[in-house]
Formats: C-alpha cells, sequence, structure tokens
C-alpha cells in the first residue's frame, strides 16, 4: 500500500512563508496527478492546489500568485510552498491522489499568527 506523508508545517506570523511536503513511498507521482486539500478548524475540507497529468499547476483562487507546486519525481516529492500566510490559511494541509489510487495523507497543521 503506497502511503503519502506530508511535513513542514508549523507555527507562523501573519505574512511569513512555510514550504510543505508529500512524500510517497514509491513512484506514483510521475504517473499520478496530486492535489493538496486543507480544513480551517471547524469548517470543511477545501481544495487547495494541484497538478495534472498535463503538467498544469492549478489554484485556488485566493492561493493564486501566493502559493506554488511543484513536483520532485526523483525524490518521490510534492511540495507546496506558501508565501504571504494570513490566518485565514490555519489548517490541516492534507496531500491527496485521486482515481485510481485514492489515497490521503494524515495531514500536516499549519498555524498563522496575526
Amino acid at each position: 500500500q503506497v502511503q503519502l506523508v506530508e511535513s513542514g508545517g508549523g507555527l507562523v506570523q501573519s505574512g511569513g512563508s512555510l514550504t510543505l511536503s508529500c512524500v510517497a513511498s514509491e513512484d506514483v507521482f510521475s504517473t499520478n496527478a496530486v492535489d493538496w486539500y486543507r480544513q480551517p478548524p471547524g469548517k470543511a475540507r477545501e481544495w487547495v492546489a494541484g497538478t495534472t497529468l498535463s503538467g498544469r499547476l492549478e489554484y485556488m483562487d485566493s492561493a493564486k500568485g501566493r502559493f506554488t507546486i511543484s513536483t520532485d519525481t526523483a525524490k518521490n516529492t510534492v511540495y507546496l510552498q506558501m508565501n504571504a500566510l494570513t490566518p485565514a490559511d490555519t489548517a490541516v494541509y492534507t496531500c491527496s491522489i485521486g482515481y485510481p489510487l485514492y489515497l490521503w495523507g494524515e495531514g500536516t497543521q499549519v498555524t498563522v499568527s496575526s
């Protein structure tokens, strides 16, 4: 069973930056699209950013210009670089692969203080 493990979360002040990592136990990112989701406290999970098999990168509106998703297939790792963070970005961030693998990591907590 392929596993996804996120890391890189933490506490950062408003305006700061964090880079999240999602490491897979096998080479899955070279053949599958991957997405980052987040779940703010007390709210529903929402899609943040994702890659497509054609190489396209997509972002939720509030992430455009601030977040960058990238893939290092040699390291089986997907990154989410987040800049200009605000308290509204506070959430548990999780990486996921959809059809046909349907994989989810455990998530990493990001807390942005004002």
